[in-house]
């Protein structure tokens, strides 16, 4: 029981919770000074000086100040981002945003008040008591002290009452850390009451929703009647010309010994069709994964997306393109992310090989070495070097954007005579 009681009062849901008190005496300063200010203006020519009345009157001049201030909208996000991440609060029970109508900035403003109101006065207790119980634990210990005005305070002159010291200062602290123990338990509670979202609010982010699921339903409609469309129209129709084409001769009659089947532009029809209907049917399938995950109440979470495991697939896939492929290292030992993203990359890397290709073979080489993934590919130009864009192509563009993702780092385009592509992500968290 004495246990969890320390941990309530020093764990680190406590310390995070002090800070943020100690954040609300910090901000509180500016109005006392203010109210410094005022007091000693109106009090009959006497200096403002350290008396505990003049410092609790500046607090309480100071205390409207900060309610007035807190009135303006822009003082909820920055009251919100700091008790999100201090008070131990879920971040789903706060509003988001500036506050909207007069009700819900006055419930800021309540809050504001109370926050730099109560870190005022625990930051002061926090400043002030912490040197005086070790003043009063060290009486026993020092004849100066106990000769100075400490001892006599507190009858602790002599030798025999000074060993009272110790457990005062104890007593001391300890009651210092459960004041801000409490404290910060109540800020915890208050917070979602009057930093919570109105009805006003709820509204708005009801119909910033609702907005945002028409534009992706309407954008998942657009890509299944398009795309979808025209994926399934090219796999369909290069499946009817394989069945055609028909099925690939043998080599040789058996009887009269003659080679009827050596036909190699009817065989790479074959392979080609064929290529084009597995990526289609693919590519089918990916994309209802990206339309369910557009579409309302269809995201479970999970994206269909292959990986580097799947590379002869999407090697295979080249169609017409002679790809070299060479692999070192044990690419089944990546996290799945990087393996994920390092397919995509090939893929996008190959496509735009095949853009610029002449008849050549498109190198591409993918070493896991240590805790990085290097990608190369590489293929001479057909002509001149293509114009590039100043930010790249879309596809280039989300290349770098993946490996970025990853804290990795990608390029492409023409370096003398050749299309490079070339990227770093790190595998770390190669199993």
């Amino acid at each position: 029981m004495i246990r969890a009681a320390l941990r309530t009062l020093l764990g680190q849901r406590a310390r995070r919770r002090w800070i943020h008190i100690v954040l609300g005496g910090a901000v509180f300063m500016p109005f006392w000074l203010v109210g410094t200010v005022v007091v000693g203006a109106f009090g009959g020519g006497a200096p403002f000086g350290n008396r505990l009345g003049d410092q609790f009157a500046a607090y309480g001049v100071g205390l409207p100040l900060a309610a007035l201030a807190a009135l303006l909208p822009l003082a909820r996000p920055m009251s919100v981002a700091a008790a999100r991440t201090l008070c131990g609060v879920s971040p789903g029970r706060f509003a988001e945003g500036p506050a909207r109508g007069w009700g819900a900035r006055a419930r800021s403003a309540g809050w504001f008040t109370l926050h730099v109101g109560l870190g005022a006065l625990v930051s002061g207790a926090s400043l002030a008591l912490p040197p005086f119980a070790v003043a009063l634990m060290a009486l026993p210990f020092s004849a100066r002290l106990r000769a100075s005005d400490l001892g006599g305070y507190g009858h602790l002159d002599g030798a025999g009452q000074a060993w009272l010291g110790l457990p005062l200062g104890l007593l001391l602290l300890l009651a210092l850390a459960g004041v801000v123990a409490a404290t910060g338990a109540l800020l915890a509670a208050a917070a979602p009451r009057l930093l919570g979202p109105s009805p006003a609010d709820r509204l708005a982010a009801a119909e910033r929703r609702a907005a945002e699921l028409a534009v992706r339903n309407r954008l998942a409609r657009e890509l299944h009647d398009s795309v979808g469309h025209a994926l399934s129209a090219v796999t369909l129709q290069a499946a009817a010309a394989r069945r055609i084409l028909g099925p690939k001769p043998a080599a040789a009659d058996a009887d009269h010994g003659e080679d009827h089947g050596a036909d190699p532009a009817s065989d790479f029809v074959r392979e080609a069709l064929a290529a084009i209907e597995e990526t289609g049917r693919r590519t089918l399938g990916e994309l209802d994964s990206v339309l369910g995950l557009l579409r309302s109440g269809e995201d479970d979470g999970a994206l269909a997306s292959p990986g580097l495991e799947a590379l002869d697939a999407l090697v295979r896939g080249a169609g017409a393109a002679r790809v070299a492929l060479t692999v070192r290292g044990d690419l089944g030992r990546l996290p799945e992310a990087v393996s994920r993203e390092g397919y995509r990359i090939v893929q996008e890397g190959l496509t735009n090989a095949v853009r610029y290709a002449r008849e050549e073979t498109v190198t591409a080489r993918i070493a896991l070495s240590g805790d990085e993934l290097e990608i190369t590919m590489e293929n001479p130009l057909s002509g001149p070097a293509p114009v590039a864009r100043p930010d790249g192509g879309r596809g280039l563009r989300g290349v770098a954007e993946r490996a970025r993702l990853l804290g990795g780092s990608a390029e492409a385009g023409p370096v003398d005579g050749v299309w490079r592509l070339a990227a770093r992500l790190p595998a770390g968290g190669a199993r």
